[in-house]
C-alpha cells in the first residue's frame, strides 16, 4: 500500500487533495492529486468509493471534511511531488502507528482487514 506524508499533518495517508476543479468528476480528480504527489498514473478498480466524514479542527474551528477512497493501481514508477514530505510502501501486517484516521476504515471497507 502506498502512503505518503505531505500538508501540515504529520500522519501517514493516502494520496489526494482537495477537489479544485469543479468540471472534473472525483475519479478525475483522484488520477489528478496522485499525479501530482506521486508522478503516476493509476487506474481505478471498483467504481464505488468508500465514502468517510470526519471532522477537522483547526485554530479557526471545526471544518467538515468528506473523504472519498477509490481502491486504485499504480501504473508506472513513482517521481515525488514537490509537497511531498516522505512515502513509503506498507506491507499491511507492517503498518505504522501514526496513521491517517481514514486508512483503517478505507482498508476494512475494501476488504483487506477483518473488522
Amino acid at each position: 500500500m502506498l502512503l505518503n506524508k505531505h500538508g501540515e499533518d504529520e500522519f501517514w495517508k493516502f494520496c489526494g487533495g482537495k477537489v479544485e476543479d469543479f468540471n472534473l468528476d472525483l475519479i478525475e480528480t483522484a488520477k489528478k492529486e496522485v499525479m501530482e504527489e506521486m508522478g503516476i498514473e493509476i487506474e481505478i478498480l471498483n467504481l464505488i468509493p468508500f465514502i468517510q466524514h470526519i471532522v477537522k479542527q483547526s485554530g479557526a474551528g471545526n471544518k467538515d471534511v468528506i473523504l472519498v477512497h477509490y481502491l486504485a493501481k499504480r501504473l508506472g514508477e513513482i517521481k515525488q511531488g514537490t509537497d511531498i514530505k516522505t512515502w513509503g510502501w506498507f506491507n499491511l501486517n507492517n503498518l505504522p502507528p501514526d496513521l491517517g484516521p481514514n486508512i483503517l476504515p478505507a482498508l476494512t471497507h475494501f476488504g483487506f482487514l477483518k473488522e
